[in-house]
């Protein structure tokens, strides 16, 4: 059997982490991190939101993915991230991988540094020592991949960022995915339309899931797929789904303000 886009990421990622892990302990992270002052509460600006009847947009920031390659050549993820706040998205979402998304964990301290908003670190979590890392460098949410890792692992991520006062968005692509994501109880919850394995798109996931997640007590997130206002009101219309992470057809678009006021405009 071929191996799958997910289990390279993941393969790669174990490797990088046990090099990194030689030279930098948890308690050197947690020394940075009682000295960072630029934390914002992820979830709580999502509920917030919703209390107000908006929908809330979070705007990722990466240079490329395995499904589009590389999607900004001159990439400052500085100045996208002023744009994004200039137009008024929820959070951000920022891609720290480095070999197939060139990311990188310094760009998240350097948006924190000119914008004031929640960042999620988007990354690929295979141990707790990355956890540490991200708050680190002043992330405010974490994903946990459920279909890149264990049951256990995913347990022991969760729990490392809540103690450390993160919001965590558990991501799910299936229905025993979605399953299991109800026992994160105080986590949000975000529906991949895009699936890891094999890239391909279907925003009906969002739909289909939701029906599995409608009793989960805090806020669900459709992810990736997400095109046009069109898209945007199709997940919103059938899937009850207020929140939405959209990246490529951001980046990708000749005027990044033009396209997020279109969405920032749909009411609920």
């Amino acid at each position: 059997m071929p191996e799958n886009i997910l289990d390279k990421i993941i393969k790669k990622k174990i490797e990088k982490i046990h090099e990194v892990k030689k030279n930098i302990s948890i308690s050197s992270l947690l020394e940075k991190i009682e000295e960072n002052n630029t934390f914002v509460n992820f979830k709580e600006k999502i509920e917030n939101n919703i209390k107000n009847n908006k929908i809330s947009i979070i705007a990722e920031i990466k240079k490329a993915s395995p499904s589009a390659g590389i999607i900004i050549k001159d990439y400052d993820p500085v100045n996208i991230a002023q744009t994004y706040y200039n137009n008024k998205v929820t959070c951000l979402s920022v891609l720290t991988e480095e070999n197939f998304f060139y990311g990188n964990l310094i760009h998240i301290s350097k948006i924190k540094k000119k914008v004031n908003l929640p960042v999620l670190c988007k990354d690929f979590f295979v141990d707790k020592f990355q956890v540490y890392q991200a708050k680190s460098y002043g992330a405010d949410a974490i994903l946990i991949i459920l279909a890149g890792i264990s049951e256990n692992l995913a347990n022991t991520l969760y729990e490392v960022a809540i103690k450390l006062d993160m919001s965590v968005i558990v991501e799910v692509h299936t229905v025993e995915e979605a399953k299991k994501a109800l026992n994160f109880k105080n986590s949000l919850i975000g529906i991949n339309n895009r699936n890891l394995k094999n890239l391909n798109v279907s925003l009906d996931m969002s739909l289909k899931l939701s029906k599995i997640l409608n009793s989960h007590k805090n806020p669900l997130i459709s992810e990736s797929g997400i095109n046009s206002t069109e898209d945007l009101k199709y997940i919103l219309k059938n899937a009850k789904i207020h929140n939405f992470l959209i990246g490529e057809s951001l980046l990708k678009s000749q005027n990044i303000g033009l396209k997020l006021k279109q969405f920032t405009q749909i009411s609920l």
